[in-house]
C-alpha cells in the first residue's frame, strides 16, 4: 500500500491482510522537493514536488517511513507534504525505493530530455539506498510518454547496474472502476464531469492487474 504523501490507511490494510493470510507490504508514495524541503517557491503544485515510492523492508524501515512522512508534513509542506534528498540520506535504512511513475524525479528528467541529469540522479539514489535497495520502475498504462521513459530507464539500468521492477500505478481495483474514479476526482477537486479542463486520467489502465497481465 503506497498512498500519496500519507499512511492513513496502513493500519487497516495491515490488519485486513493478516486476517486473510496475505503478507502486507507497507509503504508510501512520498513527495520529494526539487531542492530543499524548506524552499517553498514554485509556479504551482506540479513543480513543487516529484514522486518516489518507498517500501518498508523491516521494522527499522517502517519507523523511518513514519519519520519521513511526519517531517514531510511538519517541515516540507508546500502544496504537498514533501521530503528532500537530505532527509532521504538520513532516514533510508530499512527502506526500498522505486523511481515511481512519470512524475518521479528520474522519469521527469528523461521525459524532458535531460538524460545526463537523470543519470546523475539515478546514481545518487543507488549510492544512497545501498545493497540494491533502489529500483528503476517500469510501467505501461497505455501512455505514449511512458514508452519513451521506459526505454530511458532500461538504458540507465544497463549503464549504471540498477535493477528494474515492473509495477502498475493502481488507483482503483478493476478497469470498470475507472468511471467511479473520475467522479471521485471531480468531487475532490470541486469540478464537474462536464468540465473539459478538470483533472482526469487519460486511460482506464490504472487498475490492479492480474498475474497474467
Amino acid at each position: 500500500l503506497t498512498d500519496h504523501g500519507n499512511m492513513f490507511g496502513a493500519l487497516e490494510f495491515y490488519r485486513e491482510a493478516v486476517r486473510h493470510d496475505i503478507r502486507p507490504i507497507l509503504g508510501c508514495e512520498i513527495y520529494v522537493a526539487p531542492e530543499s524541503r524548506f524552499k517553498k517557491e514554485s509556479t504551482g503544485a506540479k513543480e513543487a514536488a516529484y514522486h518516489l515510492v518507498l517500501l518498508a523492508h523491516d521494522y527499522t524501515g517502517y519507523l523511518n517511513l513514519l519519520r519521513l512522512v511526519s517531517l514531510a508534513h511538519l517541515e516540507g509542506f508546500y502544496y504537498r507534504p514533501r521530503v528532500d534528498h537530505e532527509l532521504l540520506d538520513q532516514c533510508n535504512k530499512g527502506l526500498i525505493a522505486l523511481s515511481s511513475c512519470l512524475k518521479g524525479e528520474i522519469p521527469s528528467l528523461l521525459l524532458h530530455g535531460q538524460r545526463e541529469q537523470a543519470a546523475a540522479t539515478a546514481a545518487w539514489f543507488k549510492e544512497t539506498f545501498t545493497d540494491n535497495r533502489f529500483y528503476l520502475e517500469l510501467q505501461d498504462n497505455g501512455l505514449s510518454e511512458q514508452k519513451l521513459v521506459n526505454q530511458g530507464l532500461l538504458d540507465l539500468s544497463s549503464s549504471l547496474g540498477i535493477p528494474v521492477v515492473a509495477t502498475n500505478d493502481c488507483h482503483y481495483l478493476s478497469r470498470d472502476d475507472a468511471m467511479l474514479q473520475d467522479v471521485l476526482l471531480c468531487i475532490q477537486t470541486g469540478k464537474t464531469l462536464k468540465d473539459p479542463n478538470r483533472m482526469k486520467f487519460s486511460t482506464d489502465e490504472f487498475y490492479v492487474r492480474s498475474p497474467e497481465e
